[in-house]
């Protein structure tokens, strides 16, 4: 058997924990392969909104098994926080969930740390999420990292120590940023003691033993594929890999053992932060847009940017990802519209680009937009795709034949229900 990866193809906030738990019943398996508490998964069912930033999506599944792979990095206190969130839902999260050994730990310091450097870029800051994330991946890749199979041995807190002196040596370099550490451990040692009560392990062992045994797993991918630290809009992405060759870092399979890639996309294009976004709509379509969508982010609260679907990032997100099926997410947020565009080329310096140039950020882009006709109709109560409007099934199929993959699902709304499977 092999394993299914889904992942985002925009800048985040796609709907990926809404198709993971509609996918769920037909895996055995749901893991996490990067990102950490800067995540924001959000499922809606029974009336009942639940974000998940670490656990994975499927935890909400009787006889689902949910991995935290190696490539994720954990903030013990927020780690507690959602699993203390899970418990009046009677999840049993000991018997549902396996942690990798080797996945990254963030200390209080990295807070302070991701904080402390934000606040001194001033104008020029990158929108951090201001979770750790990026300084505990650059203490992973220094070598200097804390993993959660340390805390098992009899030297976690002598490594603890010596690695918040560094930070703290770090944070003198910045005399204007106040902080209290003694105010901040606390939690974190609490949350340290729950992780030694649960179910730790060397999960890549275990993913490929039941990858022999014919056992289903899908990969979940956390952010997206523009924010991605290789082949995101650079600075301005995150501190791992988002792409489909994460899931072989962040799980431990071969890239062989990899099958279908499903990626996730709205019929609109957000971002969260700062970052170039050449379809943004600074005007009353882009605040109607992030309005209809709720388009706030379930991380930060932050009000999200909002714009037009862009073709040329989002062709580029298929081919770097080997996209094999598609799903559309908030297709009912524009049903506000009679008219829909869609970006199509950039212009840069009068000449047309069908692709991504290497520095978003520096070029003046011009976005080249077509117009299609909306379907302005409420589409929250459709139970199929044959009983869509025309309009609806025109958009889907103009983007299929553009982006050369077909679109299997079609979202119509925020709740489990609300998920209209596309037939070919």
């Amino acid at each position: 058997m092999k394993v299914d990866v889904l992942l985002g193809l925009q800048w985040g906030d796609e709907g990926k924990g809404k198709i993971v738990d509609v996918l769920t019943p037909e895996y055995d398996v749901i893991a996490r392969f990067q990102g950490g508490p800067n995540a924001g998964h959000t499922l809606e069912f029974d009336g009942i909104k639940h974000v998940l930033h670490t656990i994975p999506s499927g935890i909400f599944h009787e006889n689902v098994m949910n991995v935290v792979g190696n490539g994720v990095v954990i903030d013990p206190v927020i780690f507690q926080q959602e699993i203390e969130k899970l418990k009046p839902f009677g999840i049993d999260f000991r018997q549902r969930m396996i942690i990798s050994n080797k996945a990254h730990l963030i200390l209080p310091t990295h807070r302070l740390l991701d904080a402390a450097s934000e606040q001194a870029k001033g104008k020029n800051k990158i929108g951090s999420t201001l979770k750790g994330i990026g300084p505990t991946y650059m203490d992973k890749t220094g070598r200097n990292g804390l993993r959660v199979g340390d805390i098992f041995t009899s030297r976690f807190k002598e490594k603890y120590d010596q690695l918040v002196e560094k930070h703290l040596g770090i944070l003198k370099h910045h005399p204007e940023f106040e902080f209290d550490l003694s105010t901040l451990e606390p939690a974190f040692f609490e949350g340290i003691e729950l992780l030694r009560t649960l179910n730790c392990r060397d999960t890549e062992l275990y993913l490929n033993d039941l990858l022999k045994q014919g056992k289903k797993v899908l990969a979940e991918g956390a952010q997206g594929t523009l924010l991605d630290i290789d082949f995101g809009s650079y600075p301005f992405v995150t501190s791992s890999n988002t792409i489909t060759a994460g899931t072989c870092t962040g799980l431990g399979v071969a890239p062989t053992k990899i099958k279908s890639v499903i990626g996730i996309f709205k019929a609109y294009c957000t971002r969260v932060g700062s970052g170039p976004f050449p379809t943004e709509l600074l005007d009353e379509t882009g605040e109607t847009i992030c309005r209809v969508g709720n388009e706030f982010g379930s991380t930060t609260g932050r009000a999200r940017r909002s714009g037009w679907i862009d073709l040329p990032a989002l062709k580029y997100a298929v081919m770097i990802n080997g996209v094999t099926e598609l799903s559309m997410m908030k297709a009912d947020v524009l049903s506000v519209f009679d008219t829909i565009r869609v970006c199509t080329q950039y212009e840069i310096d009068g000449k047309l680009f069908d692709y991504m140039p290497f520095d978003l950020d520096a070029a003046e882009i011009k976005p080249v937009y077509k117009d299609v006709p909306g379907w302005n109709c409420d589409l929250t109560g459709l139970k199929s795709m044959e009983d869509a409007p025309k309009e609806l099934k025109d958009y889907v199929a103009y983007l299929e034949k553009e982006l050369e993959v077909p679109i299997t699902v079609v979202s119509v709304g925020p709740d489990r229900t609300q998920t209209l499977v596309n037939k070919h």
